[in-house]
């Protein structure tokens, strides 16, 4: 998955440090981030001596190795071969341990964008000195990155496997079904529900798998297998799903960007491992 970067390490404890002229730097434009990509999707991020800032229009993120990125608080120009390509290019792109990066600070990026004014009073937010949190001086407020717990649910039927495709999304490619989960509720009660909510069926046997951070949608995902319980008819809430229908796990698709736990749970099933 995205996260598999060994044997490089991700560093999260914030302990920033002053930029150097060769220290990446992470520009973004909503969903789209800078770098200049070959054809074999092979890139480089820019770095602070490329881009001309100053020291107070970057952020220190976190470390890989011994690598600190930074985040731009300015809007950076396409040059130098530098252009602005969709987040989703990082699913595929190498090396992998550098597209983890991306994908990460899109999060950090969306979070510090957000959190400009004080929601109770209005005022610009400080950043701490000591950790990752934004605070504001008057009400003192404080407020940490959030991260949003949900569930990749992989319902089996014999040797078929519940297959949906999501509606009005980017994403146009297979998919588990999913959802967020709600207050007051257990993660497997989330996963009770969303089943239910989506495709109308009951479902047993909940199997724990695995945990992904998904810093594509700030969310941290919770992925299950699980039988169906009784009737295996659909009732597809086309809200949420365009389409969703029971496949035979010879049928289903390949992992070719090994990048997302759906992808990984679907390949378990099609190798008959769960």
């Amino acid at each position: 998955m995205i996260q598999d970067i060994s044997p490089h390490t991700y560093h999260n404890e914030y302990r920033p440090v002053p930029v150097q002229e060769d220290s990446p730097v992470l520009a973004y434009r909503g969903r789209t981030v800078l770098v200049r990509a070959a054809a074999d999707k092979t890139f480089t991020y820019p770095t602070y001596g490329d881009l001309g800032l100053t020291e107070d229009k970057v952020r220190w993120l976190f470390q890989e190795d011994q690598t600190s990125y930074f985040l731009a608080l300015a809007d950076v120009p396409e040059t130098q071969g530098f252009t602005y390509v969709s987040i989703n290019f990082m699913r595929a792109a190498q090396p992998r341990f550098q597209a983890f990066a991306g994908v990460t600070g899109m999060s950090l990026y969306y979070w510090y964008q957000n959190h400009q004014y004080c929601g109770q009073c209005g005022r610009p937010m400080q950043h701490s000195p000591k950790e990752r949190m934004m605070y504001c001086d008057h009400c003192h407020t404080m407020m940490y990155p959030q991260i949003c717990p949900a569930v990749i649910v992989a319902v089996r039927n014999g040797n078929k496997l519940l297959v949906s495709r999501y509606a009005g999304r980017e994403y146009k490619k297979a998919a588990l079904l999913a959802g967020f989960a709600e207050i007051g509720e257990t993660i497997e009660q989330t996963v009770h529900r969303e089943v239910m909510e989506e495709v109308g069926i009951r479902v047993k046997n909940l199997q724990f798998y695995k945990s992904q951070p998904w810093c594509f949608t700030d969310t941290l995902l919770f992925g299950f297998f699980c039988d169906l319980d009784g009737e295996d008819t659909l009732r597809v809430d086309h809200n949420e799903l365009a389409v969703a229908q029971w496949v035979d796990r010879n049928d289903l698709p390949d992992d070719p960007e090994k990048a997302s736990l759906t992808m990984e749970m679907m390949t378990l099933f099609k190798e008959g491992k769960w």
